[in-house]
């Protein structure tokens, strides 16, 4: 009896560490990810983009979960999960050292490399944590620890741009950026390559504590996920024939895209309405604040309150109703100092329904998948892609008809989305 006892304290500490290392990761990711949110606009100014070429940003990092995710899981089962969390963090750091010689160049696909590098490595993070934080405890809980870890990634969102900002730019630069375009092809290239060397510095630093970050984790005790969590129902041997799975994959790929559009669109949409991108910084702040509170309401509300299947219902319905908002309305608004259409702050509400979208979607997928649950988490880390397609997509639009009507795309993703939080989540064979 007090040998079992000992054995049950020390898997509770163990789960402990595993969640404290899984909020560390989670505030990772939020950093790493978010500060696309001004990279967008900042590299549009510095290298001479398009609106498309400059959503290439997201494209090139989120591009990397659809290729890299299911080989992931192949890695993570040959070195283990502690392992491959090493490894993921030291891609990334390699990822970040990549932007010196990119700045050095003003050479944007080399950019576009090292973000892929760090969206590779992110990919094996992500197919960890997302597993873990799923299986780590009762199912039920599972959207309320997903929602705490989110809190921790958005977090570091908000974080992301405002550091950027404060390392990157400078009291004249709003002026400056006026400039540029007057500029003669001499003075104006001196100038750009003056602004893109700028983030040599926080990318060398930040390459540096994510390594620093692997060798902690070689370190740490960190707990190996028991096998004996993951329950199959029935003998099924690829994940094709769980239909549940593959829909919520697809489900991810819609909901992770509105997310970014919500977040990383929003200051070149307000640049559209006359501010500044010095102005604007703040705005993706703004989403990623209301989605913490969304997550605040999922750890207070779920299970004690409202179950995660209908908090997922209740959330998508208000997602689609917030994007048709975005799309039909056209009200000037006075807020946070600020005089914007309406629309730019539906677009900003976004973000408190897709907190615990996210968070409601997985434990649905990973229903029943036992011994395929490693490959099934990949396949919906592989949804994270829709952060790269999705938003191309809107860049296209807003090119060939505005960035206002680009928003449309919004629609269709939450109508699925709903789709799956009413019927598609309980489809368990392809013929029902």
């Amino acid at each position: 009896m007090k040998n079992e006892q000992l054995l049950t304290a020390k898997a509770k500490r163990d789960n402990w560490i595993g969640v404290g290392i899984l909020g560390m990761m989670f505030f990772t990711f939020g950093f790493v990810s978010w500060v696309n949110a001004i990279l967008i606009p900042y590299f549009k100014i510095a290298c001479e983009l398009t609106n498309f070429q400059s959503y290439l940003v997201a494209f090139a990092f989120y591009i990397s979960y659809l290729l890299m995710s299911m080989p992931s899981s192949y890695l993570l089962k040959v070195v283990g999960y502690k392992r491959g969390i090493v490894i993921g963090f030291w891609i990334m750091a390699a990822g970040a050292l990549l932007f010196v010689p990119a700045a050095y160049g003003r050479t944007y696909p080399v950019f576009l490399l090292g973000l892929f590098t760090l969206g590779t490595g992110l990919a094996i993070l992500q197919t960890v944590a997302n597993l873990y934080v799923t299986l780590i405890g009762d199912r039920e809980r599972a959207a309320q620890r997903i929602s705490i870890m989110g809190i921790c990634n958005k977090g570091a969102g908000i974080l992301a741009p405002l550091v950027f900002s404060w390392a990157v730019f400078r009291a004249s630069d709003q002026e400056l950026f006026l400039q540029i375009p007057l500029l003669e092809d001499v003075q104006r290239g001196i100038v750009l390559d003056e602004l893109i060397l700028r983030v040599v510095a926080p990318y060398s630093v930040l390459a540096m504590l994510l390594f620093l970050i692997g060798v902690c984790i070689w370190f740490s005790p960190l707990p190996e996920i028991s096998q004996k969590t993951e329950d199959q129902r029935e003998k099924r041997t690829s994940l094709w024939q769980f239909p549940h799975l593959v829909l919520g994959a697809i489900a991810i790929f819609l909901h992770v895209g509105t997310q970014v559009i919500a977040i990383d669109t929003v200051i070149n949409y307000a640049g559209a309405m006359g501010l500044s991108l010095l102005e604007a910084k703040a705005l993706p702040s703004y989403t990623l604040s209301a989605t913490i509170m969304g997550y605040l309401f999922g750890i207070f509300l779920i299970p004690r309150f409202v179950k995660q299947k209908l908090m997922l219902r209740l959330c998508s319905l208000l997602g689609l109703t917030f994007s048709l908002l975005v799309c039909l309305t056209n009200v000037p608004v006075y807020l946070a100092g600020m005089n914007l259409d309406s629309s730019i702050w539906f677009l900003i509400a976004i973000g408190l329904p897709n907190a615990l979208i996210w968070a409601g979607i997985w434990p649905l997928a990973l229903d029943g998948l036992g011994d395929l649950a490693k490959q099934g988490s990949a396949l919906l880390i592989m949804g994270l892609s829709g952060n790269a397609i999705i938003p191309m997509l809107y860049g296209w639009m807003a090119d060939v008809s505005s960035e206002r009507n680009a928003y449309w795309v919004l629609v269709p993703c939450f109508a699925y989305i709903v789709f799956y939080a009413f019927w598609g989540h309980r489809y368990r064979t392809w013929s029902t």
